[in-house]
């Protein structure tokens, strides 16, 4: 079982990593399941014993793109003293990177799978634990979370807690925040905004929202 196991792990990592390098030459829309088949060096109906399809393969490649991303969140929240600070600079960490690499990010949490995502995230990383490098709980425990909106949770609920924002308006804080990087998100895949420009706005409009919905005293640090 341990052998069958390594042995999985060993197959999927070569198309996978083959996945990797064609995403930097010619983009997440250039590649086709025989692209990939000739890098890894094995032909289609091989690839297909691993992944369900090229979705599902372009998923686990752009997840090794962004361990820039985990690896960067421990030094953004370093300074963090409140949840809240923490809520914003996940955000400020989240968007920076996104907007970086559009379509990585676009593939990851706006997947167009057949199984519930949660499945294929727990499978990643039950194969690829490495990639979990953060030693802070809340960090991880976010990471493992299976989709944008249940990770964006784990930093909201933190700010109901310390007394920031009310437990009814939650939810709501949740959904307005990932609408607007959604939207933003698809400016920027269509090139009708800077990086720059993606950014700040974002950070500004959350900031607006987060204004909204505070009920004590915060001070933003930008």
């Amino acid at each position: 079982m341990v052998k069958k196991a390594i042995q999985r792990k060993r197959m999927m990592s070569y198309f996978i990593d083959a996945t990797v390098e064609l995403i930097d030459e010619v983009g997440i829309n250039g590649i086709t399941l025989r692209k990939v088949a000739d890098k890894a060096g094995y032909n289609s109906a091989t690839l297909y014993n691993y992944f369900e399809n090229l979705d599902h393969l372009i998923l686990y490649a752009s997840m090794k793109h962004i361990k820039d991303y985990s690896h960067s969140l421990e030094i953004y929240l370093k300074d963090a003293e409140n949840a809240m600070d923490r809520f914003l600079k996940v955000w400020e960490c989240f968007c920076d990177y996104a907007y970086d690499k559009p379509e990585i990010y676009n593939a990851i949490f706006f997947p167009n799978l057949e199984k519930h995502f949660e499945d294929y995230v727990a499978d990643y990383y039950k194969l690829f634990p490495e990639d979990i490098i953060s030693k802070d709980k809340n960090i991880s425990t976010m990471l493992l979370k299976t989709d944008i909106n249940e990770r964006a949770q784990t930093t909201v609920y933190a700010c109901v807690d310390e007394g920031y924002i009310r437990p009814e308006d939650a939810n709501k804080l949740n959904d307005m925040t990932l609408l607007i990087f959604e939207g933003m998100l698809k400016r920027v895949l269509n090139n009708k905004i800077s990086y720059d420009d993606s950014r700040n706005n974002t950070m500004d409009y959350i900031k607006a929202i987060v204004e909204r919905f505070l009920i004590k005293d915060y001070n933003f640090y930008y």
